[in-house]
């Protein structure tokens, strides 16, 4: 039994040794492998390493930056030219969505800048420019709340009465001996008696609900501009700041030459295109009183709105204007035609470039281009902001591209 126990015994040792050993060389099997993957200095394994390689210091916590990478790497290249084509589809995309809102902005960033020539004027007389901002938002606000309290009341009720005398004006036209030859080829005063009894149908409109659906919307924009308008003139010179400060210092005081001049030159714009559309609607007024056409004032009113639309606003309210007048006959909606016909081009090519010569310092021939441009572009819009980005493109063409090209 002894011999048993002692053979058994050192049967159990060898196994074991042979355990140990099998151990033993998978662990350095083990170890060969770590070395050929990552050797014991690499800093993979080791932080103390890490920290040697890195070069960490007090300026430096996580080491010193490696070099960059190279510009011609074609990794780098790929990379940042799918980037910015990202980017650039990203941009147009999101301008796209927002382009309401954009609109808005631009609206209120406009009739910002226009405004900003009175503020500072008070500021000159040593106000503060939040007062002189709120002094100026509130004569604004009462000088066009005051002007709406004068004029819709009257123009409501002209446009009423206008609204009722309608099927008495197409029965006049009706009479007229050379309307009657065109009716016969047309047919169109059977469908002006229909309009005229049946009054105005909302139903174009969408409705009552689609009516009111805009209604909101145009007092919601209105609301939205008034108080963008507020903000931006009241921090434009801290914008201004900003915009300076993406700016080269030794650049800095010139390009703030240029802009505050170009600013200038927006809210000279701005003058001139409400003295253009005065001018309008006095003459306006002039020529139905001369003429007896009803609604006069109502009608002069509208022309003196749409007349702020560069180029096409003047053949807006010609339009409603002739229409009237001729119901009041035929001989005076002729001669109110022909008479718009002429203004409009004294307008678009005589008085317009010359005012926008002197508010905005444009040349003639560039100011109407420009609108004309502006208008295929972005519409009323482009119209409206296209003498602006003239005015600023020529002060940067004679001040910086040309001086450069002679020195060349």
């Amino acid at each position: 039994m002894a011999d048993d126990d002692t053979r058994d015994a050192e049967h159990a040792a060898h196994e074991a040794e042979d355990a140990a050993e099998r151990a033993e060389h998978a662990a350095h099997e083990a170890e060969e492998v770590v070395e050929l993957l990552a050797p014991r200095d690499d800093p993979v394994l080791d932080t103390g390493v890490r920290h040697l390689e890195a070069g960490v210091d007090e300026d430096n916590p996580f080491g010193r930056p490696g070099k960059p990478m190279s510009s011609r790497s074609p990794f780098r290249l790929a990379f940042v030219a799918t980037f910015g084509v990202a980017a650039a589809a990203l941009i147009v995309d999101s301008i796209i969505i927002a382009r309401q809102v954009l609109i808005l902005l631009l609206i209120a960033a406009f009739l910002a800048v226009g405004l900003d020539p009175a503020v500072r004027w008070l500021v000159r007389h040593r106000l503060k420019r939040g007062v002189a901002v709120l002094v100026i938002v509130v004569a604004a606000l009462g000088l066009f709340g005051g002007f709406v309290a004068a004029v819709v009341p009257p123009i409501a009720t002209q446009s009423s009465e206008l609204v009722k005398k309608a099927p008495d004006y197409v029965k006049r036209l009706d009479n007229n001996s050379l309307v009657q030859r065109l009716d016969k080829r047309y047919h169109f005063v059977k469908t002006l008696q229909d309009k005229a009894d049946n009054g105005i149908d909302i139903s174009v409109f969408g409705g009552l609900f689609g009516v009111s659906k805009k209604v909101l919307g145009i007092v919601a924009s209105t609301f939205t501009v008034i108080i963008l308008t507020i903000y931006f003139l009241a921090n434009l010179p801290a914008i201004k700041r900003t915009l300076f400060r993406m700016v080269p210092r030794s650049r800095r005081a010139r390009f703030g030459l240029l802009t505050d001049e170009i600013l200038n030159r927006v809210g000279g714009y701005v003058l001139g295109n409400l003295f253009t559309s005065f001018i309008a609607g006095i003459a306006t007024l002039i020529w139905l009183e001369a003429w007896g056409v009803p609604f006069a004032g109502a009608l002069a009113m509208f022309v003196a709105i749409t007349d702020l639309i560069p180029l096409i606003g003047a053949t807006i309210g010609a339009i409603a204007v002739t229409a009237v007048a001729l119901f009041q006959g035929v001989p005076t909606g002729i001669a109110t035609f022909a008479y718009y016909m002429a203004y409009q081009q004294f307008e678009n090519y005589v008085l317009q470039p010359r005012v926008m010569k002197r508010t905005v310092d444009v040349a003639p021939v560039v100011t109407i281009v420009s609108a004309l441009l502006g208008a295929a572009l972005l519409g009323i819009l482009g119209a409206l902001i296209a003498v602006p980005i003239a005015a600023g493109i020529q002060l940067i063409l004679t001040e910086v591209a040309f001086p450069r090209q002679d020195e060349a």
